[in-house]
């Protein structure tokens, strides 16, 4: 036995590096997404859902606004800095008694998405900063916040870094995004073009070999015209991110995200003190991760 103890220590100091390395900054944080990429060759499916809840009554009785947006997606990194990821979108909306939408209730298919993700500095123990550019064309069938059908272009361009603060322990994780949408409502054939402008931050922290744990928080504004044209509204989000791997090629990332202030420009709204016209009370966040 006394014997085996120093082989055994040997071994855990020869793991620590390998386990320091395997850490993927690109799943890591909640809404915020990190700077890595894949080893060249992997091969990645994804399952990502955001819910979004929570808007202003129209009028007295009971009221709902839920919609869950669903990406099933497969990534492939033919080198170690860059990736290409297709996806598939589901739209299921549930809307009850809310101000200025109509009540619906339904499930469709939304749209395609291609992501092309480049890495210019990948992290590490001797260089701690990582930094990359993804841009995000997608098709949609479906407006994100009335549900109305319609054609959409929309291109999401994000810059994305991250730190590694404290070696194999404490990441920080931060985005700068702009989208930009253009589209046509099927039907009245109504034109319909807006655009977003995201500035996030996260932290993540080891609170278990392949636990991690922050807080986030996000900083939105809201405008009309597919390129920051006319201010709309803008709102901040708090909330946290936990991503767990269950073994080395699986994983989950979970986030919650509520807004804690915000203003809308239209007049009717003065003396709010949330942006329910453009944004949701809540989001929530799951991703689930399969690597071969």
């Amino acid at each position: 036995m006394n014997r085996a103890a120093p082989i055994l220590a040997a071994l855990v100091l020869m793991l620590q590096p390998v386990l320091a390395a395997d850490v993927d900054t690109e799943n890591l944080f909640g809404f915020t997404e990190g700077a890595d990429t894949g080893e060249e060759g992997e091969q990645d499916v994804f399952l990502d859902t955001i819910g979004r809840f929570g808007k202003r009554k129209a009028g007295p009785g009971s009221s709902r606004y839920g919609v869950a947006d669903t990406k099933l997606s497969y990534q492939y990194d033919p080198t170690g800095n860059f990736s290409i990821e297709l996806g598939v979108y589901g739209d299921a909306r549930r809307v009850r008694n809310i101000a200025d939408l109509d009540d619906k209730a339904f499930a469709t298919f939304d749209g395609v998405e291609v992501d092309l993700k480049y890495q210019f500095l990948k992290g590490s123990k001797d260089q701690p900063f990582g930094l990359a550019i993804e841009t995000r064309p997608r098709f949609a069938r479906t407006l994100p916040i009335e549900g109305t059908g319609a054609n959409i272009f929309d291109v999401e361009t994000l810059l994305q870094a991250d730190l590694q603060i404290v070696p194999d322990k404490v990441w920080l994780g931060a985005n700068l995004s702009f989208e930009g949408a253009a589209g046509r409502l099927r039907g009245s054939g109504l034109g319909d073009r807006s655009s977003l402008f995201t500035v996030s931050n996260a932290l993540s922290v080891r609170v278990g070999e392949n636990t991690f744990l922050g807080p986030e928080m996000r900083y939105l504004r809201a405008y009309d015209g597919s390129y920051l044209n006319r201010f709309e509204g803008h709102a901040v989000f708090v909330g946290a991110g936990l991503h767990h791997r269950f073994t080395e090629k699986t994983f989950v990332t979970l986030a919650y995200a509520g807004q804690v202030w915000g203003r809308d420009r239209d007049p009717a709204s003065a003396g709010r003190s949330f942006d329910l016209a453009h944004f949701e009370r809540h989001n929530v966040r799951v991703k689930l991760g399969v690597m071969f």
